[in-house]
């Protein structure tokens, strides 16, 4: 590598070629766009090569730029690998803990558990980022993830503390305005929109709910939540997150198909990490205590 070239020089260039664009990866970097194209310029300088070619639909790597990323990606996970070790060593239960889940946990189940940890921990702040996509534990992205899944990644370990359980539901008020639901094909439903084409929820929805049904679409869960709390149709919503709201009324049972596991995950060097465990240890029993309420057992609002 020349010698005009460094481990942050390389940061620009792992970004741009994973999202595509300056702007994008001007975003996950916390820069501006023009800091971007300067530094993958003085980059290309350096190595004496084109690293991307500049297409229509974004920047993709030359030839010489694939040869680049493959020894950045390799020095990203050593750089990544060394940091989680020396993390691994620190008992410690103060400083920041990176946490990443969904958007229905994020609003409506962790924030009182969270505070409930903060008043045990007062010195450890928590950042919590709410992402359907997950961000990687293997790249310090995160140092736990909680996550709504029965298959959860390979290389993090963890455990399931709980079903997560999904039902049918509509707003209470909407329910009596309409009489209740003989059929419920005959009402308007709030779906989930092409991004969640790979879970269990899209699939129950395009076998059970007619496509001409379906009135309004999100891209989040909490952004059905929200609709259906609004009255614009019936939706398939998390049991233990609308059971023990009066807004809502469930409609039958859990939907078997399209449960899911609540998974506590970390990276196998972080596990032993002071707040790492401690945070952990914490949520296991917290969310384990709700189980009935998540798993779809306490159907107050049927």
């Amino acid at each position: 590598m020349a010698s005009g070239s460094n481990w942050d020089d390389l940061r620009y260039l792992l970004a741009v070629a994973r999202h595509g664009s300056l702007s994008a990866a001007a975003r996950v970097l916390g820069v501006n766009h023009s800091t971007v194209l300067r530094r993958v310029t003085a980059l290309e300088q350096a190595m004496g090569a084109q690293l991307f070619d500049k297409l229509p639909g974004g920047y993709v790597l030359t030839a010489a730029g694939d040869e680049m990323h493959r020894v950045a990606q390799k020095m990203e996970e050593d750089v990544a690998a060394a940091n989680r070790l020396l993390s691994g060593r620190d008992t410690r239960i103060s400083g920041s803990l990176r946490v990443t889940t969904v958007d229905i946990l994020t609003l409506y189940v962790l924030p009182r558990h969270i505070a409930a940890f903060r008043r045990l921990h007062p010195e450890l702040r928590i950042d919590l980022m709410a992402a359907e996509a997950s961000l990687s534990l293997t790249r310090r992205e995160a140092d736990v993830a909680i996550r709504a899944t029965s298959r959860p990644p390979e290389n993090l370990v963890g455990r399931a503390v709980s079903g997560l359980a999904f039902a049918v539901y509509g707003a209470s008020g909407y329910l009596d305005r309409a009489g209740g639901v003989d059929d419920p094909d005959r009402h308007p439903w709030v779906g989930l929109d092409e991004s969640f084409e790979h879970t269990s929820l899209a699939r129950w929805m395009k076998r059970a709910v007619p496509a001409a049904a379906i009135g309004y679409r999100v891209n989040s869960v909490a952004g059905a939540v929200e609709a259906v709390r609004a009255g614009i149709g019936l939706g398939l919503l998390p049991c233990g997150v609308v059971d023990r709201d009066p807004a809502f009324r469930r409609i039958g049972d859990p939907v078997p198909e399209a449960d899911a596991k609540l998974w506590l995950l970390t990276h196998e060097d972080l596990r032993h990490m002071g707040r790492v465990r401690a945070f952990l240890d914490f949520m296991a029993d917290a969310l384990t205590r709700e189980r009935d309420l998540l798993e779809g057992r306490c159907p107050w609002s049927k």
